[in-house]
């Protein structure tokens, strides 16, 4: 997909959305591609979204942008403040905690229900996910990297068949960006995909024991990457972020 009036982004809003239900017409698209922005931390936590700007960025007017705003804020990737406006949600150490404690606890079991499950064409498209993650971190594209990341973890639970857990990973996993973009002491060692090879491995030979305690200790060591004492600063020029330029507003209100 590409941003509006502006350079060609990798997007893969179909892999972000499978748990979860998207506004219809030009509101999904600006809701896409706010929420790719954001999980691909180009648009950093605590970052302002103003109605008006993004109308003026992607052409549309406040109803649509409300639109898009609110079904963010359903996906809490963005908190909505009376007064105030939208913002990219922030999370506090005690919701990252929580985060990844709730992922320690419910990950492990999917992708036990995974190792049961896995065909020859899921391990293939799990190996393809790896491959697109080496290829991110070749290009220094840490943001791609973290987000492909949550993709695969997200596979794993179609893998797994269970919608209902699938969607609760869904939400932890977009949490979790936000929380490595404000807490994460090095973002790259999240991308290092040695732990999802060894769980394709699991999968692959139906290991179900296997493929869980591989996946607590992946957990484990994603959540000890965090500094709950720290707080980066957010970006502040959204359409330098979204690396987009204006475009001319359609009557789609």
């Amino acid at each position: 997909m590409s941003a509006a009036g502006g350079r060609q982004t990798r997007t893969h809003d179909t892999d972000y959305n499978t748990h979860t239900s998207l506004p219809a017409g030009r509101a999904r698209d600006v809701c896409v591609q706010l929420q790719d922005a954001i999980l691909q931390h180009r648009l950093r936590p605590g970052s302002k979204l103003s109605e008006d700007e993004v109308g003026e960025i992607f052409g549309v007017g406040r109803t649509v942008v409300r639109t898009a705003l609110q079904a963010l804020a359903h996906s809490q990737l963005v908190t909505i403040e009376r007064h105030r406006g939208a913002f990219v949600a922030s999370p506090s150490p005690q919701e990252a905690a929580e985060i990844f404690e709730a992922r320690s606890l419910i990950e492990p079991r999917v992708a036990s229900l995974a190792a049961n499950n896995a065909r020859d064409a899921d391990i293939n498209r799990l190996k393809a996910h790896v491959a697109e993650e080496h290829a991110a971190l070749a290009e220094n594209d840490i943001g791609m990297a973290l987000a492909l990341s949550g993709r695969f973890h997200i596979a794993l639970c179609d893998i797994a068949g269970h919608e209902v857990l699938g969607a609760f990973v869904q939400s932890l996993i977009s949490r979790s960006s936000l929380i490595i973009a404000l807490y994460w002491r090095h973002r790259e060692t999240a991308c290092e995909s040695h732990s999802h090879a060894a769980l394709i491995e699991a999968l692959a030979a139906h290991d179900a024991a296997a493929a869980e305690t591989l996946m607590k200790s992946h957990i484990v060591d994603l959540h000890s990457g965090l500094d709950l004492s720290r707080r980066d600063e957010p970006e502040t020029v959204l359409a330098d972020v979204l690396g987009v330029k204006p475009v001319a507003r359609s009557h789609a209100r």
